[in-house]
């Protein structure tokens, strides 16, 4: 981001990745085998914005551009999502931006053909093979090395209202999972994953990675899976917890806090007046409450003791980190977090309609379609240029 001044200078840089999926409209589940001129005509279109493919080709990933402010990501995943949308359509496919296809079997899905892809299959077998996920990641570049190691422990214990804010994966299979965010159960059947320890150091994490460079259960970073990290590829730390929104201005609201949660932190830094840390086990208890209960967890309160509500919990960091949001211009953005506590999340949206379509008398399946139509059109609104 440009630097803003109030009283210092803050400079954030922001990216985004986002994993979708690519689904038959006629249908409505994952197209195990699409057609390859979706991925042809992502490339060839450019415009700043990258694809990937992703371990199952059911799976299409962008990366928006490196934007120094939250209107830039905005204009960025507009871009991205407006592109494998159109590529897919003219190729006889659908989008959903969500983390989970209410219905689609694991046994179905196809790998891609990549070494890559295929050692992975090979070392992590059935784990790898369930994972029919996709996760949202927040790249922020700040600051020096210390300084992004320590503002990520200092990140660890807001990381489950990032849970609650984002969650889009309540089913697996056709089943209620009985989580508002099952993706992370599948995920953390994988080692090196979920809440890293405090690190105090970039020599702590660069020791850490050592250790396990050294008893070869890694060759660099990139294999280090954690919630939060260090990117390996960039100068950045990698907010991955995230499911992936289908609404642009819920994944808005995740950047908008994120970045403004940073430049908070990084000003404690520079002061030393960071908070002490809570245990780790603590964080990952309010974790599991997030992704079982979502929006009506009650955590465990880490400042005062206690239990606390979510929402409570996300209206007191609203108000706390809204000079940092005025600064880098993104208030709205940011209050875009109360919305979602009062009207719901991607997975409050997806168990209220298939609930209410079993009431009126649908079957299962057709309750399980219409779910999966409101993610391809909650993925393709609000697409227009600009904000």
């Amino acid at each position: 981001m440009s630097p803003s001044r109030n009283g210092e200078n803050v400079t954030i840089t922001l990216g985004v990745e986002e994993e979708l999926f690519l689904v038959d409209p006629e249908s409505r589940d994952l197209l195990s085998d699409p057609d390859p001129g979706i991925f042809e005509a992502c490339i060839a279109a450019g415009g700043g914005q990258q694809v990937v493919r992703e371990f199952l080709r059911s799976q299409i990933e962008t990366n928006t551009a490196v934007h120094d402010s939250v209107a830039g990501v905005r204009d960025g995943l507009k871009a991205s999502r407006r592109l494998v949308i159109e590529a897919a359509r003219t190729h006889g496919a659908a989008v959903i931006g969500a983390s989970a296809h209410p219905f689609a079997a694991w046994e179905a899905q196809l790998p891609t053909p990549k070494d890559r892809y295929r050692q992975f299959a090979s070392t992590y077998q059935e784990t790898v093979r369930r994972l029919v996920i996709c996760g949202m990641h927040v790249h922020a570049g700040f600051g020096d090395l210390d300084t992004r190691v320590r503002v990520m422990t200092a990140l660890r214990r807001y990381l489950p209202l990032f849970i609650g804010l984002s969650a889009s994966s309540p089913f697996g299979e056709g089943r209620e999972s009985g989580f508002k965010c099952n993706r992370l159960n599948l995920f953390e059947a994988m080692p090196r994953t979920s809440i890293p320890g405090p690190l105090h150091s970039h020599a702590e994490y660069e020791a850490l990675l050592g250790e396990y460079r050294r008893m070869a259960f890694i060759k660099d970073g990139s294999e280090i899976w954690w919630d939060i990290r260090p990117s390996h590829k960039f100068p950045t730390v990698e907010l991955r917890i995230c499911d992936t929104c289908p609404a642009i201005e819920d994944a808005m609201c995740i950047v908008a806090l994120y970045a403004s949660l940073i430049r908070m932190l990084a000003r404690h830094d520079r002061q030393g007046t960071l908070p002490p840390e809570p245990p780790t086990e603590i964080i990952v208890e309010n974790k599991w409450l997030a992704q079982r209960y979502g929006l009506l967890a009650f955590l465990g309160d880490t400042r005062r003791g206690g239990r606390i509500d979510i929402a409570d919990e996300l209206e007191e960091l609203v108000e706390e980190v809204a000079e940092d949001a005025r600064a880098l211009g993104c208030e709205q953005e940011l209050r875009h977090c109360l919305t979602i506590v009062r009207e719901g999340s991607s997975a409050d949206r997806q168990l209220d309609l298939y609930r209410l379509r079993l009431v009126e008398g649908a079957t299962k399946d057709e309750a399980l379609r219409e779910v999966v139509d409101l993610l391809v059109a909650e993925t393709a609104a609000d697409l227009a240029t600009g904000c």
